[in-house]
């Protein structure tokens, strides 16, 4: 096998949700054809929805392959020890032209257990807000399980919730166990835990197409719901040219990168590293080699990459494990 390590893009996972819209495109340049398209999964090793490379020499093959034949290569030495052959992340961009539903991801130790998945931490990176737009994030006193039970059940759930007005360049950080609903007319980058386990508590009593109501897991949620008051916002620099950091946290670490012209970096090798373009349009040189990203492109750096060059004027989402 040719073990030829350039920067890698992936061919956009598109998912219709009832709560989505069609901003993916016009706002983010995705190949979406239905009016309700909520997610965009960028990179992703989840069971029946593996990434696949779209460019290069390993154009059409999927990330899970190259991965099992490129281990340290791909993820980096560090990642590759700790997670074996797993991707341990997960990206998206999503679309809510509707609110999401209010739902909460269980920690490592329950997902092992019950769903033998990682756990789901997440952040989001809010990249477009309609006026007045707003997410839940946790409780707005600490809480227990009989008030949460007692509202749930007399439907008055979003008054003992916290939300937020929300605005572009937001970040909030939420970990497991987190109540949260993303709200309508919010675009957002969402890094996170590779796992596709939600509780969904609260629905607003929506029907699909079908008139069905969707699948709540109400008791599922019980022991996996903090129910303390939570700071999910997230502070930052803005430092032109330097990584500032946004989140730093077991799972992955976030950087913030006003680029300006242009920015050296140098990798230890250790991890991959992700870019997500959120703003304007940069360009990557590496080996002689240089490769164009828009608003909305997400790029996976092998960790074998390890020096190369960022050349534009855009806002760049950084991540990888430390």
């Amino acid at each position: 096998m040719n073990s030829k390590i350039y920067p890698l893009q992936f061919d956009a996972i598109l998912k219709e949700r009832i709560w989505g819209g069609e901003k993916l495109k016009t706002i983010l340049n995705k190949p979406i054809t239905s009016s309700i398209t909520g997610e965009s999964w960028e990179l992703s090793t989840v069971e029946g929805d593996v990434s696949v490379v779209a460019n290069g020499d390993y154009k059409g093959k999927a990330l899970t392959e190259l991965i099992n034949e490129l281990p340290n290569e791909i993820l980096g030495t560090a990642v590759y020890k700790r997670f074996g052959n797993q991707f341990p992340l997960l990206f998206k961009y999503l679309d809510a032209r509707e609110d999401l539903s209010i739902q909460v991801h269980p920690n490592d130790e329950l997902a092992k257990k019950r769903h033998n998945s990682f756990g789901k931490t997440e952040m989001w990176y809010v990249m477009q807000a309609d006026a007045d737009a707003r997410i839940i994030v946790g409780f707005k006193n600490d809480s227990s399980a009989k008030e949460y039970v007692e509202h749930l059940n007399n439907k008055t759930l979003t008054s003992i919730l916290d939300d937020v007005k929300a605005k572009p360049g937001d970040v909030f950080f939420l970990e497991t166990g987190t109540v949260h609903a993303i709200g309508a007319g919010l675009v957002v980058a969402e890094i996170q835990q590779t796992s596709d386990i939600t509780y969904r508590l609260y629905d607003f009593d929506r029907k699909d197409a079908q008139g069905n109501t969707r699948e709540l897991h109400v008791d599922l949620a019980l022991d996996a719901i903090n129910y303390k008051k939570v700071n999910t916002y997230k502070e930052y620099t803005k430092e032109v040219n330097k990584s500032n950091t946004v989140v730093d946290c077991p799972y992955f670490t976030t950087n913030f990168i006003p680029l300006e012209n242009e920015k050296e970096v140098v990798n230890s090798g250790m991890s991959f590293v992700v870019y997500m373009c959120v703003e304007g349009s940069f360009e990557i040189a590496y080996d002689g080699v240089t490769y164009q990203y828009i608003k909305g492109d997400t790029v996976l750096i092998p960790a074998a990459m390890k020096n190369y060059n960022l050349k534009g004027k855009a806002s760049i989402l950084e991540i990888y494990i430390s």
